[in-house]
């Protein structure tokens, strides 16, 4: 399996495990919320809200565009980080991330 396809097949899973944690949302966030210069968006939206909208539609975007994917990539640790604080059980989420992070390594 090519990387691109690795990260497709992941991408998808994320986002259906996201549904499934009740962690997806269907409003999209200020335009002044997603233009934020801080890392992950920190400061104007939740882990979730920026992967849903910044990560995984950029990554897609990569993927669907046969565009160079990045050389670099960790997010598993912020992903611990946030979501530690909400109540769902996030493993499996956190599980898929991680092999996210590691198609990059």
């Amino acid at each position: 399996m090519t990387q691109a396809n690795q990260v497709n097949s992941l991408l998808e899973q994320i986002n259906q495990e996201m549904i499934k944690q009740d962690l997806w949302q269907s409003t999209l966030p200020s335009k002044e919320a997603l233009e934020s210069e801080q890392p992950f968006c920190c400061d104007t939206l939740s882990f979730a809200q920026w992967l849903e909208f910044i990560l995984l539609p950029k990554m897609q975007m990569l993927v669907d565009s046969n565009m160079e994917l990045p050389k670099e990539f960790l997010i598993l640790p912020m992903a611990q980080e946030s979501f530690a604080q909400i109540e769902e059980d996030t493993d499996h989420l956190l599980a898929l991330i991680a092999q996210l992070d590691a198609v990059f390594a």
